[in-house]
């Protein structure tokens, strides 16, 4: 789904398990608000004028010394170029960029077969900017809370986002950006119910 940005705010929502697409501008600002708590968003960035070109959790874990940026700083792409920036959040603060997108394999190897994934709602979405990608980047898992343990385990436990817990990003080159709400129901986190996510779009006066 495509929407040109004519006026200071507007919003869209992502139903449970769905995906969306759209376009932003250099400047522009968007908010991934969890509208009733405890689901994951997975998103993913490329650059508006080359899709071979996005965003990459090894690149921004590279740029900023950390699993996730914190306030204030960028998210890389795959060319080591700012796209966006994380400009604020309201959750508790827990975020993922290592764990991969879930797809037809994985919901397979669990003997879901013909579940929804995020890999698909990545293409599903993109196809409708008449857009394609051979490749399912590493999302950033915005609410999706995977704890490293001390001696490397990961723990998956159900997202800590309270209802209306917003994060917002600044993009800094045009841009086309994926958001699905997760879809995952055979583990906790999602609290084993997916829900709804919304965009809130935010164009910053002149």
């Amino acid at each position: 789904m495509d929407m040109e940005l004519t006026h200071d705010t507007a919003s869209m929502m992502i139903p449970a398990g769905q995906g969306l697409a759209f376009r932003i501008r250099t400047g522009d600002r968007f908010r991934l608000v969890d509208t009733e708590g405890g689901q994951v968003g997975d998103l993913f960035a490329f650059a508006a004028d080359d899709p071979g070109e996005y965003l990459s959790a090894a690149h921004t874990r590279t740029a900023v010394s950390r699993l996730f940026p914190r306030i204030g700083e960028h998210f890389a792409t795959n060319r080591r170029r700012p796209i966006l920036t994380l400009v604020a959040d309201t959750s508790p603060g827990a975020h993922d960029m290592l764990i991969a997108a879930c797809d037809a394999a994985r919901y397979d190897a669990l003997g879901e077969a013909e579940h929804a994934s995020c890999a698909d709602n990545l293409r599903i979405a993109l196809s409708g900017l008449a857009m394609t990608t051979h490749l399912v980047p590493q999302p950033v898992n915005v609410f999706m809370n995977i704890p490293v343990g001390t001696d490397g385990d990961l723990t998956w436990l159900p997202a800590p986002s309270r209802p209306g817990d917003a994060v917002t990003f600044e993009a800094h080159m045009d841009s086309v950006v994926v958001v699905s709400a997760c879809p995952m129901d055979l583990n906790p986190i999602n609290g084993e119910r997916p829900t709804s996510l919304a965009i809130e779009f935010v164009t910053p006066r002149t």
